[in-house]
């Protein structure tokens, strides 16, 4: 959700930048005016050039309004976001983004909090971190990751007395167990759990917090992708306005094949997290694989980029 009462893209330059490991960790800087003021769980849009366009969550601390900080992992399986940023992101190097958008935020009213981040999963959980530190609010931050990169950035940090580090690259260590993570002491009914990162840290740390009784509602999460779209049957795809029916591929996603057929849909992150592509579900059975819509939004909508179907045949309106 955009709270900032901005739409159009926002000019900002690159101030600091720091390598750690393969990950590259970068400020942006207003050129005219102030920046719009964030709370913890949002990401902006980075518009990159030729169409591309990608959501990194803001990972610094939300009372500093002088500049957004972003952490981009550069991915081995880059579809040529993560590797543009690498190329692009320079000092003094001049970008536009998307206002702050927040489909993570942090709940009010909880008694106690557990920020659970897996690898590159961690950014939008240091700026809650950061959020509840100034809220008074007491949390636990649990870091689970190969190659443990922000170590030493929350070591230094104001919260480092919260921070639990799970270092998965030292054979050492015992293996991070969800449910010893959420054994916090407080009542699960007034704790709440955010985790963020691979589907599998983000099924496991559900799954404990369902056996550990926690409500449903009390449980949030965040992935940076989706179900792959490979798998399953082909399925045919009738976009109502425009009056197109393709075939979809068992290997293709639904955008492709609706292209194919003349019909373009806009697309931004193509795997299911920032919404770009989400459109009115008319007839069939969906087989969702988003981590965008809700459970009642799934019952009439449908993320073009990554899902499937269950039934022969989806009518969309588009």
């Amino acid at each position: 959700m955009n709270t900032t009462g901005i739409t159009g893209p926002i000019e900002v330059q690159v101030g600091m930048v720091e390598t750690l490991g393969q990950v590259l960790c970068f400020d942006l800087l207003p050129l005219g005016g102030a920046l719009p003021r964030w709370q913890a769980g949002a990401h902006i849009d980075l518009f990159l050039g030729d169409g591309l366009v990608r959501q990194y969550s803001l990972c610094g601390d939300p009372a500093d309004v002088s500049r957004y900080r972003l952490a981009v992992l550069l991915e081995a399986e880059s579809r040529g976001g993560s590797r543009a940023v690498h190329r692009l992101v320079t000092p003094g190097t001049r970008l536009r983004i998307a206002p702050p958008r927040n489909l993570f935020p942090l709940s009010a009213g909880a008694r106690h909090s557990v920020l659970i981040g897996g690898g590159i999963g961690i950014t939008p959980l240091i700026a809650m971190a950061y959020e509840l530190h100034d809220r008074g609010e007491t949390f636990t931050l649990h870091y689970v990751a190969r190659d443990t990169v922000f170590a030493p950035v929350l070591a230094q940090s104001p919260f480092a007395d919260a921070v639990r580090i799970h270092d998965r690259g030292n054979a050492a260590t015992p293996r991070f167990a969800p449910g010893s993570a959420l054994a916090s002491g407080y009542d699960p009914n007034e704790t709440h759990v955010y985790v963020c990162g691979p589907i599998g840290l983000m099924d496991a740390v559900a799954d404990a917090a369902n056996q550990a009784g926690f409500p449903q509602a009390n449980v949030h999460r965040e992935a940076f992708s989706a179900l792959p779209v490979a798998g399953g049957r082909s399925f045919e795809v009738l976009a109502a306005k425009s009056g197109v029916r393709v075939r979809v591929g068992a290997e293709e996603a639904i955008t492709t094949a609706l292209a194919r057929g003349g019909v373009r849909i806009t697309v931004s992150c193509e795997q299911g997290i920032c919404g770009t592509c989400v459109v009115n579900l008319l007839e069939g059975d969906a087989d969702h694989r988003d981590e965008y819509l809700t459970e009642d939004e799934r019952t009439d909508q449908i993320a073009l980029c990554c899902s499937r179907a269950h039934s022969p045949l989806l009518v969309i309106d588009a």
